[in-house]
C-alpha cells in the first residue's frame, strides 16, 4: 500500500506578470511572497524550466515528467504515454488580470512541429471571479481579409474587429489554436491547455515595464496562425445540473466535466485510459481513494489522480465546484 500510485499534488509555481493583481493571493489563498504581483500560478506543469515538484506522499519533491517516465501508463494511461511519451500533457494554471493581456494567438500542432517549437496550444477557460462589466476577446467580431487585419494592427485599431464578451462567473470559453484571444481585467480564471508556452503576441495595448521596455510582437510568426472566420458562438453553453456531471469541452486535446456538489459522489474510473485531474474553483472537499484515505482540496488546487486508479468519492464541505478533466 505504501508505494501505490496515489492522488498527486504539487507545489505552485508563481509568475510575475506586468497586468497581474492579488487574487491569486485573496481568493486561492496562495502565497506568492516576495513577488509584488502575481499574473499566473502553475498547478500542474510538464513545461521544461517550470515543472511543478509533487508536495504529498512518499514520491514528494519529484518532477511531474520524471514520473511520467517512472511510471509511464499508470500515471497517465497507455494510450496517452504512447502518443505525448515523458512529457505530461496537460498544463494547469490560474490566472488573475489587473490589467489588460496581450491580444494573442497560439498555433496548432501542425505548425509548431513545422517551426520545431514542441506542441501547438489548445485551451480552455472557466471563470472563476469578474468584475461587473469585465470583459475578453475571442476571435474575431467581423470577417477581415489578412491585408483589412494587418491595416487594423497597424492603426491599432484591432478593437474595432475582434469580439468582446462581457463574462460573469462560471462561464467557460474554448479557446482553439489560432483563435486570437485576451484576457480582460478584473477576471480570475482556470486555464486548461496543452503543455505548450508557445504564445504569439500581436498587440500588447503599449503596455510597458517598470524600466519603460515595450514587450516584443510576433507579426510575422502570427500571420500563419490565425484563424481569420467569425464564429457564431464564442461561450460554451452548458446547463449545470447539482450533484450531477455535466460535459463542458470534449475535444481530441482534453475532456473538462463540471460538478457542482452538495453531498459525497462516486466517480468510476475504471473505463478511462487516462489520468484525471480535479480542479476545485470554488469550496473545498476530501478525495477520498483506497477505501480509507483521504486528500483535501479547496479552491485553486489541482490533484492528479493516476490512471491505475479505478475509483474515487469526492466528499464536499458544503458545496464545492470541481472541474474534471482528462485525455481520450
Amino acid at each position: 500500500m505504501m508505494n501505490k500510485l496515489y492522488p498527486l499534488k504539487f507545489q505552485p509555481v508563481f509568475r510575475e506578470k506586468i497586468w497581474g493583481g492579488d487574487k491569486i493571493k485573496t481568493v486561492l489563498g496562495k502565497d506568492f511572497a516576495p513577488l509584488p504581483n502575481c499574473g499566473e500560478v502553475w498547478v500542474v506543469s510538464g513545461v521544461e524550466g517550470n515543472q511543478t515538484l509533487v508536495e504529498n506522499g512518499f514520491l514528494e519533491g519529484n518532477e511531474l515528467n520524471e514520473l511520467v517516465e517512472i511510471y509511464m501508463g499508470d500515471l497517465v494511461g497507455d494510450a496517452v504515454f504512447e502518443k505525448h511519451g515523458n512529457v505530461f500533457p496537460l498544463l494547469i494554471k490560474f490566472i488573475d488580470a489587473r490589467d489588460w493581456l496581450s491580444i494573442q494567438v497560439h498555433p496548432d500542432d501542425e505548425l509548431a512541429r513545422k517551426r520545431r517549437i514542441g506542441n501547438g496550444k489548445t485551451e480552455m477557460w472557466y471563470i472563476i471571479e469578474a468584475d461587473a462589466g469585465s470583459q475578453l476577446i475571442s476571435g474575431f467580431g467581423k470577417k477581415v481579409t489578412r491585408n483589412q487585419y494587418l491595416e487594423h494592427l497597424k492603426n491599432k485599431t484591432l478593437g474595432d474587429i475582434v469580439n468582446f464578451e462581457t463574462v460573469t462567473a462560471g462561464d467557460v470559453f474554448y479557446m482553439p489554436s489560432g483563435r486570437v484571444h485576451a484576457l480582460g481585467p478584473g477576471i480570475l480564471l482556470a486555464e486548461i491547455q496543452q503543455t505548450s508556452d508557445i504564445t504569439y503576441r500581436i498587440y500588447d495595448w503599449d503596455h510597458t515595464d517598470d524600466h519603460g521596455n515595450v514587450r516584443d510582437l510576433h507579426t510575422e510568426e502570427a500571420l500563419d496562425a490565425i484563424d481569420f472566420n467569425v464564429y457564431p458562438d464564442y461561450k460554451i453553453t452548458y446547463r449545470q445540473r447539482p450533484n450531477e456531471t455535466v460535459n463542458v469541452v470534449d475535444s481530441e486535446y482534453f475532456t473538462t466535466n463540471f460538478l457542482e456538489l452538495s453531498k459525497p459522489i462516486h466517480r468510476d474510473l475504471n473505463m478511462l485510459d487516462s489520468f484525471v485531474l480535479y480542479i476545485c474553483v470554488s469550496g473545498s472537499a476530501n478525495l477520498v481513494y483506497y477505501e480509507h484515505q483521504k486528500i483535501s482540496l479547496k479552491t485553486g488546487d489541482a490533484v492528479v489522480v493516476p490512471a491505475v486508479m479505478d475509483e474515487l468519492i469526492i466528499q464536499p464541505d458544503h458545496i464545492s465546484k470541481f472541474l474534471e478533466v482528462y485525455v481520450k
